[in-house]
Protein backbone atom coordinates (compact mmCIF):
# COMPACT_ATOMS: atom_id res chain seq x y z
CA UNK A 1 0.00 0.00 0.00
CA UNK A 2 1.45 3.59 -1.13
CA UNK A 3 2.06 5.78 2.18
CA UNK A 4 2.04 9.41 1.69
CA UNK A 5 5.77 9.45 1.41
CA UNK A 6 5.80 7.18 -1.74
CA UNK A 7 2.26 7.17 -3.64
CA UNK A 8 2.74 8.40 -7.23
CA UNK A 9 1.53 12.11 -7.87
CA UNK A 10 -0.78 13.02 -10.69
CA UNK A 11 0.72 14.95 -13.62
CA UNK A 12 -1.43 18.01 -13.17
CA UNK A 13 -1.18 18.18 -9.32
CA UNK A 14 2.95 17.68 -10.02
CA UNK A 15 2.88 20.61 -12.07
CA UNK A 16 0.82 22.34 -9.09
CA UNK A 17 3.08 21.43 -6.00
CA UNK A 18 6.38 21.75 -8.29
CA UNK A 19 4.99 25.65 -8.91
CA UNK A 20 4.66 26.44 -5.05
CA UNK A 21 7.94 24.29 -4.21
CA UNK A 22 10.07 26.88 -6.96
CA UNK A 23 8.65 29.66 -5.41
CA UNK A 24 9.61 28.19 -1.86
CA UNK A 25 13.36 27.50 -2.72
CA UNK A 26 13.68 31.85 -3.39
CA UNK A 27 13.76 31.96 0.47
CA UNK A 28 13.58 28.62 2.18
CA UNK A 29 16.12 26.02 2.54
CA UNK A 30 15.97 22.55 1.18
CA UNK A 31 14.60 21.06 4.13
CA UNK A 32 12.30 23.22 5.02
CA UNK A 33 11.02 23.22 1.13
CA UNK A 34 10.92 18.98 1.43
CA UNK A 35 8.65 19.52 4.91
CA UNK A 36 6.58 21.13 2.67
CA UNK A 37 6.24 18.58 -0.18
CA UNK A 38 5.48 15.85 2.94
CA UNK A 39 2.63 18.34 4.21
CA UNK A 40 1.50 18.05 0.61
CA UNK A 41 1.52 14.32 0.08
CA UNK A 42 -0.48 13.70 3.61
CA UNK A 43 -3.06 16.53 2.38
CA UNK A 44 -3.41 15.00 -0.86
CA UNK A 45 -3.69 11.50 0.07
CA UNK A 46 -6.34 13.50 2.87
CA UNK A 47 -8.57 14.64 0.52
CA UNK A 48 -8.33 12.16 -2.02
CA UNK A 49 -11.58 11.95 -4.13
CA UNK A 50 -12.71 14.67 -2.97
CA UNK A 51 -13.73 18.16 -5.44
CA UNK A 52 -14.64 21.35 -4.93
CA UNK A 53 -17.68 22.97 -6.82
CA UNK A 54 -15.17 23.68 -9.92
CA UNK A 55 -14.69 19.64 -10.49
CA UNK A 56 -11.40 20.08 -9.18
CA UNK A 57 -9.32 17.71 -7.29
CA UNK A 58 -10.00 19.64 -3.41
CA UNK A 59 -6.12 19.60 -3.07
CA UNK A 60 -6.13 22.30 -5.34
CA UNK A 61 -7.47 24.65 -3.01
CA UNK A 62 -4.79 23.82 0.04
CA UNK A 63 -1.88 24.27 -1.99
CA UNK A 64 -3.36 27.81 -3.65
CA UNK A 65 -3.46 29.01 0.11
CA UNK A 66 -0.09 28.23 0.66
CA UNK A 67 0.74 29.88 -3.09
CA UNK A 68 -0.93 33.42 -1.02
CA UNK A 69 1.28 32.85 1.90
CA UNK A 70 4.27 31.79 0.07
CA UNK A 71 3.83 35.10 -2.20
CA UNK A 72 4.08 36.85 1.22
CA UNK A 73 7.42 34.99 2.24
CA UNK A 74 5.16 33.79 5.41
CA UNK A 75 7.55 30.87 7.47
CA UNK A 76 7.42 27.26 6.84
CA UNK A 77 5.35 26.45 9.28
CA UNK A 78 2.53 29.15 8.01
CA UNK A 79 2.81 27.32 4.60
CA UNK A 80 2.54 23.75 5.87
CA UNK A 81 -0.66 24.78 8.08
CA UNK A 82 -2.42 25.93 4.82
CA UNK A 83 -1.61 22.62 3.21
CA UNK A 84 -3.15 21.17 5.54
CA UNK A 85 -5.89 23.64 7.13
CA UNK A 86 -8.67 21.27 5.94
CA UNK A 87 -7.95 18.15 7.26
CA UNK A 88 -8.88 18.22 10.46
CA UNK A 89 -12.58 19.53 9.47
CA UNK A 90 -12.85 17.55 6.67
CA UNK A 91 -11.41 14.23 6.49
CA UNK A 92 -10.35 11.53 9.11
CA UNK A 93 -6.94 13.07 10.06
CA UNK A 94 -6.53 13.89 13.68
CA UNK A 95 -4.77 16.86 14.87
CA UNK A 96 -2.00 14.01 17.29
CA UNK A 97 -1.20 12.59 13.73
CA UNK A 98 -0.44 15.93 12.29
CA UNK A 99 1.56 16.92 15.26
CA UNK A 100 3.16 13.65 15.33
CA UNK A 101 4.30 14.45 11.87
CA UNK A 102 5.22 17.77 11.58
CA UNK A 103 5.26 18.94 15.43
CA UNK A 104 2.95 20.53 17.98
CA UNK A 105 3.17 24.23 16.20
CA UNK A 106 1.70 23.11 12.91
CA UNK A 107 -0.70 21.65 14.80
CA UNK A 108 -2.08 23.97 16.82
CA UNK A 109 -1.98 26.73 13.23
CA UNK A 110 -3.89 23.70 11.79
CA UNK A 111 -6.31 23.04 14.59
CA UNK A 112 -6.83 26.85 15.44
CA UNK A 113 -8.22 27.45 11.24
CA UNK A 114 -10.49 25.00 11.68
CA UNK A 115 -12.01 26.46 15.28
CA UNK A 116 -12.70 29.66 12.99
CA UNK A 117 -14.02 28.08 10.23
CA UNK A 118 -16.76 26.13 12.60
CA UNK A 119 -17.83 29.80 13.80
CA UNK A 120 -20.62 31.15 11.90
CA UNK A 121 -21.52 34.63 10.80
CA UNK A 122 -25.29 35.79 10.47
CA UNK A 123 -25.87 38.90 11.55
CA UNK A 124 -25.65 41.69 9.16
CA UNK A 125 -25.49 44.83 11.98
CA UNK A 126 -22.62 46.36 11.73
CA UNK A 127 -22.20 46.10 15.74
CA UNK A 128 -22.73 42.39 15.33
CA UNK A 129 -20.20 42.04 12.66
CA UNK A 130 -17.80 44.29 15.18
CA UNK A 131 -17.96 42.00 17.92
CA UNK A 132 -16.96 38.86 15.44
CA UNK A 133 -14.40 40.63 14.32
CA UNK A 134 -12.99 41.18 17.62
CA UNK A 135 -14.08 37.64 18.63
CA UNK A 136 -12.35 36.02 15.93
CA UNK A 137 -9.22 37.92 17.04
CA UNK A 138 -9.51 36.96 20.39
CA UNK A 139 -9.64 33.85 20.01
CA UNK A 140 -6.23 32.82 18.52
CA UNK A 141 -3.23 32.70 20.09
CA UNK A 142 -0.94 32.77 16.98
CA UNK A 143 -1.90 35.45 14.53
CA UNK A 144 -1.14 33.22 11.62
CA UNK A 145 -3.70 31.20 12.20
CA UNK A 146 -5.72 34.62 10.81
CA UNK A 147 -3.60 34.90 8.11
CA UNK A 148 -4.25 31.17 7.16
CA UNK A 149 -7.16 32.10 7.22
CA UNK A 150 -7.46 35.31 5.73
CA UNK A 151 -5.26 33.76 2.25
CA UNK A 152 -8.10 31.01 2.80
CA UNK A 153 -11.02 33.33 2.13
CA UNK A 154 -9.16 35.36 -0.22
CA UNK A 155 -8.88 31.48 -2.58
CA UNK A 156 -12.53 31.32 -2.05
CA UNK A 157 -13.81 34.66 -2.85
CA UNK A 158 -11.13 34.11 -6.22
CA UNK A 159 -12.85 31.19 -7.19
CA UNK A 160 -16.81 32.23 -5.90
CA UNK A 161 -18.35 32.43 -9.24
CA UNK A 162 -19.04 28.74 -9.75
CA UNK A 163 -21.12 29.05 -6.37
CA UNK A 164 -24.98 29.29 -6.40
CA UNK A 165 -26.04 33.32 -6.15
CA UNK A 166 -27.92 32.71 -2.76
CA UNK A 167 -24.19 31.21 -1.45
CA UNK A 168 -22.19 33.94 -3.36
CA UNK A 169 -23.84 36.95 -1.75
CA UNK A 170 -23.70 35.40 1.76
CA UNK A 171 -20.02 34.66 1.69
CA UNK A 172 -19.50 38.23 -0.22
CA UNK A 173 -21.18 39.77 2.46
CA UNK A 174 -19.42 37.96 5.42
CA UNK A 175 -15.72 39.22 3.26
CA UNK A 176 -16.75 42.54 3.40
CA UNK A 177 -18.13 42.75 6.93
CA UNK A 178 -15.70 40.51 8.56
CA UNK A 179 -12.26 38.96 6.86
CA UNK A 180 -11.88 42.90 4.45
CA UNK A 181 -11.71 45.04 8.11
CA UNK A 182 -9.73 42.48 9.87
CA UNK A 183 -6.91 42.47 6.94
CA UNK A 184 -7.13 46.20 6.89
CA UNK A 185 -6.57 46.28 11.11
CA UNK A 186 -3.51 43.48 10.26
CA UNK A 187 -1.82 46.12 7.94
CA UNK A 188 -2.67 43.34 4.92
CA UNK A 189 -3.60 46.12 2.68
CA UNK A 190 -3.10 43.99 -1.17
CA UNK A 191 -5.71 41.21 0.34
CA UNK A 192 -7.85 43.73 1.84
CA UNK A 193 -8.28 45.38 -1.41
CA UNK A 194 -8.74 42.40 -3.10
CA UNK A 195 -10.95 40.70 -0.50
CA UNK A 196 -13.05 44.35 -1.38
CA UNK A 197 -13.05 44.15 -5.46
CA UNK A 198 -13.94 40.41 -5.01
CA UNK A 199 -16.94 41.02 -2.24
CA UNK A 200 -18.60 44.09 -3.97
CA UNK A 201 -18.37 42.35 -7.18
CA UNK A 202 -20.06 39.59 -5.97
CA UNK A 203 -22.76 41.30 -3.77
CA UNK A 204 -23.71 44.16 -5.62
CA UNK A 205 -22.87 42.86 -9.04
CA UNK A 206 -24.60 45.67 -11.21
CA UNK A 207 -23.26 48.80 -8.50
CA UNK A 208 -19.79 47.22 -9.38
CA UNK A 209 -20.15 47.29 -13.14
CA UNK A 210 -21.86 50.84 -13.47
CA UNK A 211 -19.19 52.23 -11.00
CA UNK A 212 -16.44 50.96 -12.95
CA UNK A 213 -17.63 52.54 -16.15
CA UNK A 214 -17.95 55.73 -14.39
CA UNK A 215 -14.32 55.45 -13.25
CA UNK A 216 -13.49 54.90 -16.35
CA UNK A 217 -14.87 57.31 -18.11
CA UNK A 218 -13.62 59.89 -15.40
CA UNK A 219 -10.12 58.04 -15.38
CA UNK A 220 -9.89 59.36 -19.07
CA UNK A 221 -6.17 60.07 -20.62
CA UNK A 222 -5.26 61.58 -17.15
CA UNK A 223 -1.52 59.95 -17.24
CA UNK A 224 -0.31 63.44 -18.68
CA UNK A 225 -2.59 65.71 -16.59
CA UNK A 226 -1.47 63.93 -13.02
CA UNK A 227 2.29 64.00 -13.74
CA UNK A 228 1.80 67.63 -13.95
CA UNK A 229 -0.02 67.89 -11.08
CA UNK A 230 2.73 65.89 -9.04
CA UNK A 231 5.32 68.06 -10.58
CA UNK A 232 3.68 71.22 -9.65
CA UNK A 233 3.34 69.97 -6.14
CA UNK A 234 7.35 68.67 -6.12
CA UNK A 235 8.31 72.13 -7.65
CA UNK A 236 6.76 74.14 -5.20
CA UNK A 237 7.92 71.97 -2.26
CA UNK A 238 11.26 71.88 -3.49
CA UNK A 239 10.78 76.00 -3.41
CA UNK A 240 10.41 75.96 0.02
CA UNK A 241 13.37 73.52 1.10
CA UNK A 242 10.99 70.70 1.68
CA UNK A 243 12.21 67.27 1.07
CA UNK A 244 9.18 65.19 0.17
CA UNK A 245 7.98 62.06 -2.01
CA UNK A 246 4.97 61.92 -3.61
CA UNK A 247 2.94 58.80 -4.43
CA UNK A 248 -0.38 59.25 -6.62
CA UNK A 249 -2.78 56.22 -6.93
CA UNK A 250 -6.03 55.98 -8.25
CA UNK A 251 -8.87 54.87 -5.73
CA UNK A 252 -10.41 51.09 -5.65
CA UNK A 253 -13.99 50.66 -6.89
CA UNK A 254 -15.18 49.45 -3.25
CA UNK A 255 -13.64 52.81 -1.08
CA UNK A 256 -15.24 54.93 -3.92
CA UNK A 257 -18.51 52.51 -3.57
CA UNK A 258 -18.46 53.31 0.30
CA UNK A 259 -18.06 57.15 -0.33
CA UNK A 260 -20.96 57.39 -2.50
CA UNK A 261 -23.48 55.70 -0.15
CA UNK A 262 -22.39 57.17 2.95
CA UNK A 263 -22.06 60.25 1.96
CA UNK A 264 -22.61 61.60 -1.84
CA UNK A 265 -25.58 59.68 -2.73
CA UNK A 266 -24.52 60.04 -6.33
CA UNK A 267 -22.21 58.55 -8.98
CA UNK A 268 -22.08 61.48 -11.06
CA UNK A 269 -20.62 63.37 -8.10
CA UNK A 270 -17.80 61.68 -7.65
CA UNK A 271 -15.04 63.74 -8.65
CA UNK A 272 -11.78 62.55 -6.63
CA UNK A 273 -11.17 59.58 -8.66
CA UNK A 274 -7.47 60.06 -7.62
CA UNK A 275 -5.07 60.75 -4.69
CA UNK A 276 -1.73 61.83 -3.92
CA UNK A 277 0.07 61.03 -0.73
CA UNK A 278 2.93 63.69 -0.36
CA UNK A 279 5.30 61.87 2.39
CA UNK A 280 7.99 64.67 4.32
CA UNK A 281 10.44 63.58 6.85
CA UNK A 282 9.05 65.44 9.93
CA UNK A 283 6.15 67.97 10.33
Amino acid sequence: MATPLTRPVPDAQRFLISDLCDLLEGYLDKEQVCEVYRAYLLSAEAHEGQHRKSGEPYIYHPVAVARILAEMHMDPQSIIAAILHDVIEDTGIAKERIETEFGEEVAELVDGVSKLTQIKFESQAEAQAENFRKMMLAMVRDIRVILVKLADRLHNMRTLGVMRAEKRRRIARETLEIYAPIANRLGMNQIRLELEELGMAALYPMRYRVLSEVVKKARGNRKELLNKIESAIQQRLGEEQIQCRIQSREKHIYSLYKKIRDRVGSFTEVFDVYAFRILVDSV
